[in-house]
Formats: C-alpha cells, structure tokens, sequence
C-alpha cells in the first residue's frame, strides 16, 4: 500500500508539472520574435535614414554657406582695413599741409608763398595772385572734407563688416555642433539599417519599404544636393544623385570568379536609388551574392539590376519611371562596403551583363 501510494504522489506531482507546461507554453509561444518585428522596424530605420540624410544634407548647405559668407567678410574686412589705414594717413597729410598753409598765411599776410607779393607790380597783379591763394586754400578745404567723408565711411563699413563677420562666425559655430550631432544620428542610423538588413535577409522577409510619401516631399525641397538626377532626351538617368565610382565593369578580383559583371557606385547606407528608365520590375532579391537586389524590364529587351540594397522600395509588378525611388544602398550580400551594385543585361537572369557606363552613354548618360 505504501508503494501504491507513493506512485500515485509521484504521478500526481507529475500531471501538476505537465500542466503547468500546458499553461506555460501557450504564453511563451505567444511572445512576437525579432523576425516578426524586423519588417516594421526596417521601414522605421529606413525612413529615419533618409530623413536624417536629407536634414544633414541641408544643414551641411547652410554651415558651407556661413563658412564661404565668413571667409568673404573677412576678405573685405582686411581690404576695408588696409583702405582706411591709406586714407587715414592721407587725412593726417592734408590736415599737416593746412596747418601749414594757416601759418603762412599768418606771417605773409594772407599768402602761402612767401615773398609772393613782391612779384606783383600792379594792383591787378596782387589781385590775382591773392585770388590764386583763395582758389588753393579753398580746394584743400573740400578735398581735407572729402577726406575726412570717406575716412569716416570706411570707418563705418569696418565696423558694420567685423560685426557680421562675428555674427557669422558666431553661426558657423552652431551649425558646426549641430551637424556633428546630426552626423552622428546618422551614423548610428545607417548601422542600425544594416543590421536591420541582416536581419530581413536571414529571416528571408525582405519586405519594400513604403518611403512614396517621403520620395514626393523630398523632390518638391529646393535643396540641390536632394534634387532628382536629370533625365536624358531618351529617357535615362543616373541611378544615384552623388556617388563615387568604384569597382568598373569587367575588372578582376577575389570577390568575382568570372570578372565584375557591373559598375559599382560608393555610397553610404540608405541613399535613395532610382531607376535608370522607366520600366516594369520583374524581380526582387532576398539573399545570394546581390543581397537585396530589384530588377527592372526596360523597353527594347533591356534590364537593369540594384544590388546589396539595405531595403527595396518596389514589388514584382510596378510600373516606375526614370528617377523613381526604387531602394536604399546598403551592404548586403557579397559586399565588403556600403555601394551600390549596378548592372544593364539583355536578360532577367544573371549572365548576360553588358557594360553598364558604355550602356549608359549612348543613352545621353554620362556617369
């Protein structure tokens, strides 16, 4: 009996714990993972990343434009010193000279030059000489005045340029931390992106980015520097706004078995890519060598390709048009940096590639 009723504490100790089981897992399931949430949290990123670019962009603008305002204030400020010195010591020349032409006129009686009366025979004669003094004595008046007018407006332009120069100077400095700060927002921003991307890739949920609504306010700004890329009169452009042109196409390296089958373009992660044409796309890539990638049918049997993207923007399926958002940059795949991949092929498929800058040049393109 005493067995028996061991085995039944045993066994009813053991249906306890299996159903606290039972009523633990449920909970512990129900929890939304990292993977659930990395779509969402890739679009927040995504939209962060382009906001804060576009605002360092701006800012960047406005610091260089204090800078260059600054250094041509300071220019004029030297200029205007050395203008005033000359005139300054001018001023002090004439005002010498008239103290001395006063003090000839007191000992000569009202001439300059001594001994200038004895060189009058006549009435007439002294008249005319006397007229002569006056004439010189009046003319070194208004120049003395004339003088001391642009003595004191180069005084007054000095002060009125070294007071701007402090305020812009003053203002420089404060866009100066502002945009470190905002760099550094940044930064933190586009790393955060690419682990996002990391992350979509491995979950294989690389969801577009809803960035249409972000793309209009974007092109309507007067900022230059987020202004679309010109489109050619045959209907082309350039896939990114400002880049740097890395990796050319058919070049060799460890990375490529077969020879680079595009035209690389450095950038930093989360700048906008456009569509070279208007087109339709056929494809969009999560993982392999291109990471995240969009391919686009064009007319004539031509196709383009953007790869290791951080996010698409794009679904098989849309129409775009040249200069379109279609993704952000990014590192994903077989990169070793931040850049954008781009290819032009005669097919969707991998293997067809042509040289992409050559493609781009007979179209009025030129890179």
């Amino acid at each position: 009996m005493r067995r028996s009723s061991g085995s039944y504490g045993r066994a009813h100790k053991g249906a306890a714990l299996c159903a606290l089981c039972v009523l633990t897992l449920p909970l512990v399931a129900a929890e939304p993972s990292s993977a659930v949430h990395a779509p969402e949290r890739l679009v927040r990123v995504g939209t962060e990343v382009v906001r804060l670019a576009r605002e360092a962009g701006r800012l960047r603008q406005r610091y260089e434009l204090r800078v260059r305002a600054a250094k041509d204030q300071r220019a004029r400020g030297e200029w205007l010193t050395r203008q005033w010195a000359g005139q300054r010591f001018a001023t002090v020349t004439l005002r010498r000279d008239a103290g001395a032409v006063a003090r000839a006129q007191y000992r000569t009686g009202g001439f300059t030059a001594p001994g200038s009366t004895a060189l009058a025979d006549e009435p007439l004669e002294l008249l005319e000489l006397q007229y002569q003094e006056t004439d010189r004595r009046e003319r070194l008046a208004r120049i003395l005045i004339e003088a001391d007018g642009r003595s004191r407006t180069l005084a007054a332009d000095r002060l009125s340029t070294t007071t701007s120069l402090q305020a812009l100077t003053e203002d420089a400095a404060r866009l100066r931390v502002e945009k470190a700060a905002l760099e550094e927002r940044l930064a933190k921003a586009r790393g955060e992106l690419n682990t996002m991307a990391d992350m979509a890739i491995r979950s294989g949920r690389c969801m577009p980015v809803d960035l249409d609504g972000l793309q209009s306010e974007q092109e309507d700004t007067q900022d230059a520097a987020n202004r679309p890329p010109e489109v050619s009169r045959s209907g082309w452009t350039r896939p990114l706004v400002a880049y740097e042109l890395t990796a050319g196409f058919g070049g060799t390296s460890a990375h490529w078995a077969n020879g680079h089958t595009g035209q690389d373009f450095a950038v930093p992660t989360g700048t906008p890519v456009r569509a070279v044409g208007a087109g339709t796309v056929v494809a969009t890539g999560c993982g392999g060598p291109f990471g995240m990638s969009v391919v686009i049918r064009h007319e004539g049997g031509w196709y383009s390709q953007y790869a290791h993207l951080s996010a698409p923007l794009m679904t098989p399926g849309r129409q775009v048009r040249a200069g379109e958002w279609i993704g952000l940059t990014g590192t994903t795949g077989n990169s070793t940096g931040p850049h954008l991949h781009f290819e032009v092929r005669t097919t969707a498929d991998f293997g067809s590639a042509v040289d992409p800058v050559r493609w781009l040049r007979a179209r009025g393109v030129v890179l």
